[in-house]
């Protein structure tokens, strides 16, 4: 494959080697994880795009290098989750004016430093 050109989907092989979990591994932790649902192509075989590997590597970082159980990295993908929806919340009730206001804000900040 050349450099610079991304595959949109990886098959559950790929995603095993790229991180060094078994499939079997990762299968289960579908039915662990209600945000790990990869697409499943006309075969049936899992189709794993870019933002599912993300959400694979932070779990296996969780259980492997944090020490979490199942349940605790559950519980912390819901609190970033829940905090994501409160930041996307009130990103959404500024106003255009508002968000002038702020990128001016970071320039100059950007400037000082």
């Amino acid at each position: 494959m050349a450099s610079g050109i991304r595959k949109l989907y990886y098959s559950i092989r790929e995603v095993s080697d790229m991180t060094g979990l078994k499939p079997h591994v990762l299968r289960y932790w579908e039915s662990e994880f209600e945000q790990l649902r990869p697409k499943k192509n006309r075969a049936g075989n899992r189709a794993y795009t870019d933002p599912d590997i993300d959400l694979v590597r932070r779990i296996q970082r969780l259980v492997h290098d944090d020490k979490y159980t199942l349940e605790g990295a559950r519980q912390v993908l819901a609190r970033e989750a829940d905090g994501e929806e409160a930041f996307e919340a009130a990103v959404s009730e500024l106003s255009r004016e508002d968000l002038v206001d702020l990128r001016a804000f970071l320039a100059d900040v950007l400037r000082a430093l």
